[in-house]
């Protein structure tokens, strides 16, 4: 990914998520154009992240006949119930003989055949501009930072580089090897090598684009669907706090289910829902606007399975559910926990189960981000920057806004360092007076240099970073030590974070995270499908014993995961070998893996740093992968993996 391409992203997933309004109230189709002269990576995210029923991208140009092929697909949608019908160009887009396919040819396509009522909305240059999104903000940051570690290294006989960004590391790559390659692309889609084309993109791009076409569209008579003794029936639930992503993620489940034939069973109001039966068949239409739909529609809540978990058990007996998946953050991952544990007295949970990590705190273990984490920066990212224009208005004010985050600083880390934070206070490191009279130290030095010419600042304080000095307090704090030459606010966001529209690249990630774990429970039930003898299963005296067990039994500890991003790959990890890397008492994992970037805030604004003399005290630790010439070769060439990128 490169710097620029998240906010261009967002920026047409808002024009798109407006378009889609005035779309359902006149049920008219809209074709629109995004940019992808060479690369349909835009087109691609836009249209999983915004649900478009077709897609046309340079890499993968459709076979001949698309013009068929796309009007079936859209009028099965409607006759599915669909009210609106959107396809997305990239502007690069051709046929198999390399014949342009235009946004305005596409229109005239669905209004002849079909009789929409067509529109055409192309983006243009919308997608450059804009405020940058925090993720671009986050990646040019770290980028900038080891370039400056990059040109320190350097050597006479060093390769002239380029830092980017692959497999979610960020990377030094030799510069004329990467050009080489990207031109590589342009030259396969000329040469009509669309297979060439698709190699020389990342192994991600591959999968997103092949589950894109899967889910996409309504097939009721699908090559997908499998054999009635392989189809399952499969428990979606949501627990823990609202984040964006967990509706996107539900979608994309649903519809992959039902395209393959499976059923699935939505499980409302979470755990307590489960115990009182309120479970209900989701349909294709029933998940339609939940790509960009905030919050839980499922509902959801903090409650434990453990409560009653007898009625818990009884429930997913009664309605055959075959799989779980559970949508959620630290309470959805001790949910899980423990019915894995209970198995051996209710064998209704001997069944494959996953745990889909969505939390703005970001504090699961065993994944390095969870769903709606993006999305509650990018709010804390657009309040810092309003808030920072009040206080350089006033000149001499410094603001301390309290995000979320529990007993992780993810949010204040990451934010902060999006958003231009002075400092920021986390549980990991604690508040204390000497770290505030460093920090009153700096404020005080920074304003008196700039007297007359001050800018506005911002301090970021996590709402469990101490017990003792709340927001309010170190606020009152710095006033009353700033020497008159600063005033000091608060600002709370408060569940403002939990709430709105899920980024784009939350609604990415909650696809992938969604496809995958269909795909491994729908791998692990096939693997236990058998009946075992119920004489072997050994039960308290005074519990019951159940008359039948459902076709899919598995107790094995691997059987119940949590699915995560570590590193370059997408992961299960078993739930029970997660726990010697779990705080339970904080709630947080063991790992800090954003570590470096905490370093990074107080180098840039200049907290501890000799600007006159020169010197730091804080000190930066490269975590960028050098890579070579060869690596880049199996990574495009061969979609080999870098043991250097795990």
């Amino acid at each position: 990914m490169t710097i620029g391409a998240c906010s261009a992203l967002e920026r047409i997933c808002e024009s798109v998520d407006a378009i889609l309004s005035t779309a359902t109230s006149h049920q008219r189709a809209f074709v629109v154009e995004v940019m992808g002269r060479h690369c349909g990576w835009l087109a691609l995210n836009a249209a999983i992240s915004t649900g478009a029923d077709y897609l046309f991208i340079p890499e993968a140009p459709p076979k001949n006949g698309w013009e068929d092929a796309m009007c079936a697909t859209l009028k099965a949608s409607r006759d599915a119930g669909k009210r609106t019908s959107l396809v997305i160009v990239a502007e690069g887009a051709v046929d198999r003989q390399l014949r342009p396919i235009r946004a305005n040819e596409v229109r005239d396509i669905l209004a002849t055949r079909l009789g929409y009522d067509t529109r055409v909305t192309i983006l243009g240059h919308v997608q450059r501009g804009g405020a940058p999104a925090h993720f671009d903000r986050f990646l040019g940051t770290m980028q900038g930072a080891e370039a400056v570690e990059a040109i320190l290294r350097a050597t006479p006989s060093t390769p002239s580089l380029v830092i980017g960004m692959l497999e979610n590391k960020i990377t030094t790559q030799p510069l004329k090897e990467a050009i080489e390659l990207t031109g590589q692309v342009a030259q396969a889609i000329e040469s009509r090598n669309f297979d060439r084309a698709m190699g020389l993109r990342s192994a991600s791009f591959a999968k997103q684009l092949t589950s894109y076409k899967e889910i996409a569209n309504f097939n009721p008579d699908s090559k997908m669907k499998l054999p009635d003794e392989q189809r399952l029936r499969i428990a979606i639930v949501h627990a823990g706090a609202p984040a964006g992503g967990m509706n996107t993620a539900t979608r994309s489940a649903v519809r992959l289910c039902i395209n393959r034939g499976h059923t699935v069973l939505g499980v409302h109001n979470g755990f307590p829902g489960l115990m009182r039966g309120e479970i209900s068949e989701l349909d294709w239409l029933t998940v339609d606007g939940w790509t960009i739909a905030g919050g839980s529609r499922l509902g959801t809540n903090r409650d434990q399975p453990g409560l009653q978990m007898g009625a818990v058990a009884y429930q997913m007996q009664k309605h055959n559910v075959q799989a779980l998946m559970v949508v959620g953050g630290f309470e959805a991952f001790t949910a899980v926990l423990e019915l894995g544990r209970s198995r051996a007295q209710y064998p209704a949970f001997c069944i494959p189960m996953v745990l889909v990590p969505a939390t703005v705190s970001n504090n699961v273990p065993g994944t390095e981000f969870s769903l709606g984490a993006d999305t509650a920066a990018n709010v804390i990212v657009r309040s810092t920057d309003m808030i920072k224009q009040s206080a350089s208005s006033n000149r001499r004010r410094v603001f301390v806004i309290e995000v979320q985050g529990g007993n992780c600083g993810f949010l204040a880390v990451t934010a902060g360092l999006s958003g231009g934070s002075t400092t920021v206070y986390t549980p990991e490191e604690g508040v204390d007076l000497t770290r505030l009279q460093r920090d009153i130290a700096h404020l005080r030095a920074r304003y008196i240099k700039e007297l007359g010419r001050s800018e506005g600042r911002v301090t970021l304080c996590n709402e469990n970073a101490s017990k003792i000095y709340s927001t309010e307090m170190i606020a009152s704090i710095y006033e009353a030590e700033s020497g008159g030459f600063y005033g000091a606010r608060t600002s709370v966001l408060g569940h403002l974070q939990q709430g709105g529209t899920p980024s784009p690249l939350d609604r990415c990630r909650a696809n992938t995270m969604a496809v995958d774990s269909v795909n491994w429970l729908q791998a692990r039930c096939w693997d236990a499908m058998h009946i075992p003898n119920e004489n072997n299963v050994r039960l308290p005296s005074d519990q019951l014993k159940r008359k039948y067990f459902p076709c899919v039994y598995t107790d094995a500890p691997q059987t119940a995961t949590v699915i995560g991003v570590i590193g370059s790959e997408v992961r299960f990890t078993p739930i029970s070998d997660l726990v010697v890397h779990t705080d339970f008492a904080r709630r947080v994992p063991r790992t800090i893996w954003w570590e470096a970037s905490r370093q990074l805030i107080d180098i840039l604004s200049g907290v501890g740093v000799d600007i006159e003399n020169g010197g730091c005290v804080s000190e930066y630790k490269s975590c960028a992968v050098d890579l070579t010439a060869d690596d880049l070769m199996r990574l495009y060439g061969q979609h080999g993996r870098l043991a250097k990128l795990s």
